[in-house]
């Protein structure tokens, strides 16, 4: 039988074709940073909105955002002068502090570009923690690898930064999430509780809505007063919020933050997650002991709702 050279190059090429449309990708990071803090900073919504946009350049406007297994998540990725990106996450395993699996769908313009499964392995360092990421990508229309490489490359050096100028606090407070968030959401209450010990609350504004805002005054137990204006993104009733600090109102910026509830066993963890804007500031509010008067915020909270039960 003799072979034709036309159908053997044809075949050739296609099979280099659908060679060149798979891809494995491996990465792998270091983190400056505690194995529980680098989990807040993968999955909560707004810890992704800070880190996702792999340069200057482009903007990540996030347009649905649940982090449950089932859940997904939907952003548009913007470059001036440049059709929109749209980017799809489904959330298929999420177990804290370990893995997670997630699928991601890319497209543009109406076109599916590309398909993957995405596989984020962590692994405890004591005070650092290591992330390892596996790309499995389907390129549909065209090549997709560089553009992945190029961008998980820079989101995941984004990421680390983040990483490790972030401050998580927990504590499971000891009542339903309802109590729990209505005490936080309520502009009522949210001043009669806020702060660390000794420390009270001057409000000026507050709308505690998706939008909203809250500009206020700290009073330290010696008088001193700190200028706060928190900016609300969105809200999300009963689960989760998140809110931009700046130094006093309409001032330069001091942290991205969010906080979740979540039920346990009847009561309600909370979690209250803080990237500070740099090194610096981060290095900063720890010297002074911003955490140990985070835990103390939070354990008013936690007194606050034991009297209204």
């Amino acid at each position: 039988m003799t072979t034709n050279p036309k159908l053997s190059s044809a075949t050739i090429t296609a099979s280099h074709d659908r060679r060149s449309r798979f891809a494995t990708l491996a990465f792998e990071r270091n983190v400056a940073a505690p194995l529980s803090v680098l989990w807040q900073a993968w999955t909560a919504p707004a810890a992704r909105a800070v880190w996702a946009a792999p340069s200057p350049s482009v903007t990540v406007e996030f347009l649905e955002a649940d982090t449950r297994v089932g859940g997904r998540e939907v952003s548009l990725c913007k470059v001036l002068g440049q059709p929109d990106i749209r980017c799809e996450c489904g959330w298929l395993e999420l177990q804290p502090a370990v893995r997670s699996v997630n699928y991601e769908v890319i497209s543009s313009e109406g076109a599916t570009l590309s398909a993957a499964l995405i596989t984020a392995d962590f692994a405890n360092l004591g005070e650092r923690s290591r992330l390892a990421v596996t790309v499995q990508l389907s390129s549909l229309t065209e090549d997709m690898e560089a553009g992945y490489r190029q961008g998980f490359g820079a989101g995941l050096d984004n990421l680390a930064g983040a990483a490790e100028r972030t401050m998580v606090l927990q504590r499971v407070i000891r009542a339903p999430r309802a109590v729990v968030w209505n005490a936080w959401m309520n502009p009522e209450t949210l001043p009669q509780w806020w702060g660390p010990d000794g420390f009270s609350c001057r409000t000026k504004r507050i709308d505690l809505r998706t939008g909203g805002e809250w500009v206020f005054d700290m009073i330290g137990p010696d008088g001193t007063v700190f200028p706060n204006h928190h900016l609300y993104g969105e809200v999300k009733t009963e689960e989760r919020f998140g809110y931009t600090l700046l130094w006093g109102e309409n001032g330069p910026k001091h942290a991205d933050a969010w906080a979740s509830f979540e039920d346990q066993d009847g009561f309600t963890k909370v979690t209250l997650g803080m990237i500070l804007s740099t090194a610096a500031e981060f290095q900063e509010a720890k010297g002074f002991g911003a955490i140990e008067l985070g835990m103390q915020t939070l354990a008013k909270l936690d007194r606050y709702v034991a009297l209204q039960l």
